[in-house]
């Protein structure tokens, strides 16, 4: 039986600066009844799950993410993981493979890994960016620990305007960096039959890859 490529996803968040800060956004934020559709979740169930094992933890905290506990929480998958896996990080989860691919050298082959809006620093124009999620300014080992690397972002988004696009090109020789004209702002979509080719373009020429003897 063939083995199903492993993605894992990690979603975005929220950080705050101190606890006040945290309980207002508490207190005002919006309120709604209805789910909301995400291209994260049944989505990429329906578009991929045949032929993949698509993994999304729950991380702690999210509305008031630590980088230090999400880190803890990730390594723990690690005997779980496969080689060839695949990465997909939006948001503050962007941001936290970028820190973490960055710093740490990763116990599997990576097959790719997409960085979906991912901010680069604390310049966004509605949130703020806490939590230990600082990235370091040599994104080297990012680079070596994965053999496709790619940036998305759109030009009307107004979470992490496209700006932060720029920023990380200068860090990065070899990422591919797309950037979309619109994608409903911060990724607000339902669909994203882009990154789906992407994933099964990536998978189809690995197979083709010669294995070293």
């Amino acid at each position: 039986m063939k083995q199903k490529t492993q993605i894992f996803v990690i979603h975005g968040g929220m950080t705050f600066k101190n606890k006040k800060d945290y309980l207002h956004y508490l207190k005002t934020r919006k309120i709604r009844l209805e789910k909301k559709i995400t291209w994260k979740e049944d989505y990429l169930d329906k578009q991929l799950g045949k032929d993949f094992e698509i993994i999304q933890p729950r991380m702690p905290l999210k509305d008031n993410a630590k980088y230090e506990e999400w880190k803890i929480h990730f390594e723990r998958y690690f005997p779980k993981l496969k080689n060839n896996i695949i990465l997909i990080g939006e948001s503050l989860g962007g941001i936290f493979f970028a820190k973490y691919l960055s710093e740490n050298k990763f116990p599997k082959k990576i097959l790719s890994t997409y960085l979906v809006c991912p901010p680069y620093d604390n310049t966004l124009p509605r949130e703020d960016l806490w939590g230990g999620f600082k990235i370091k300014s040599n994104l080297s080992l990012l680079e070596k620990n994965s053999k496709n690397l790619y940036l998305m972002f759109s030009k009307d988004d107004d979470v992490v305007p496209v700006k932060h696009a720029e920023k990380f090109r200068k860090k990065l020789k070899k990422a591919k960096i797309i950037i979309y004209k619109s994608k409903n702002g911060h990724f607000n979509i339902s669909k994203f039959p882009e990154i789906v080719r992407l994933i099964k373009k990536d998978v189809k020429n690995s197979s083709k890859t010669p294995k070293k003897q």
